[in-house]
């Protein structure tokens, strides 16, 4: 069975996803800030924040102001029940340690975009998500790690740098700290790295939901074509032999019997007039 998904190829497809959305994404993440506190708004908008994978896996260029549609607010009841539904279920498996609590969470990672998305019920959400993803838990792990391995090592060269002007400043003197300016590029590195992290991580989940909900192509297997069938020699038909002429046996002559001639009647004798 061909794999629908790959940890680099979700990794790149989601890279460009995430860098051909990231001013509108920015752009959504300052309007949300801006509105986190406007109450029953700001609920909608959080539904929305959680369905940008959905909007994403369509291809387009998605618009900031999406996150204010009315419909997201529709979905309040279901959505919070949902989340209701998996915490109640991962509670209890963290008793039996995490691993079963984090391949439940990587079962369920889909949950979220059918409810908003198909407009399912929670308990049919975490059902097909549970299907949508059987086989592919590994993978879903994986791409997690590689994508937060990758932005560790990038970030580890800024945070080193401001551990070291940290710690220089712990054993100088205030007045030695007067003419030293504060290095701001690790910051702003940091910051970068972390919204380039964040539109990958949505890219790459708008790949894996597009890629796992999409129907299987399905195979049509060329009939053979039939085997070419001999053709009968024709034969040619013999034409209809003449029929012979029936032979006419010559007659037997037989001999010829003379008929007697015919007595000629005899002449009557004139009588004599009686006088």
């Amino acid at each position: 069975m061909e794999k629908k998904i790959t940890v680099f190829g979700v990794i790149g497809e989601g890279f460009a996803i995430g860098m051909k959305n990231s001013l509108s994404l920015l752009g959504a993440v300052i309007l949300y800030v801006l509105t986190i506190w406007i109450p029953y708004i700001n609920v909608g908008t959080t539904i929305a924040m959680c369905s940008i994978p959905v909007e994403l896996s369509k291809g387009k260029v998605i618009s900031p102001l999406f996150i204010f549609d009315a419909k997201y607010r529709k979905y309040m009841g279901e959505f919070f029940l949902l989340l209701g539904f998996v915490s109640i279920a991962l509670l209890p498996l963290i008793l039996f340690g995490f691993v079963p609590a984090i391949v439940i969470s990587f079962a369920w990672s889909l949950a979220v975009f059918l409810l908003l998305d198909k407009g399912v019920s929670p308990g049919e959400a975490l059902i097909q998500s549970n299907k949508l993803t059987y086989g592919y838990k590994w993978t879903l792990f994986f791409i997690s790690l590689v994508l937060g391995l990758m932005a560790t090592i990038v970030l580890l060269y800024p945070l080193f740098a401001l551990m070291d002007f940290t710690n220089g400043c712990a054993f100088d003197s205030l007045e030695s700290l007067e003419g030293v300016s504060f290095p701001w590029w690790p910051i702003i590195m940091i910051i970068i790295v972390s919204l380039v992290f964040q539109f990958v991580s949505l890219g790459a989940s708008a790949v894996v939901y597009r890629k796992l909900t999409e129907p299987a192509p399905v195979k049509i297997e060329p009939k053979p074509a039939p085997a070419p069938v001999a053709a009968e020699p024709v034969m040619k038909e013999k034409p209809a032999p003449a029929p012979k002429a029936e032979e006419v046996k010559p007659k037997e002559s037989k001999p010829a019997v003379k008929k007697p001639a015919a007595k000629k009647p005899a002449a009557k004798k004139p009588t004599k007039k009686a006088e």
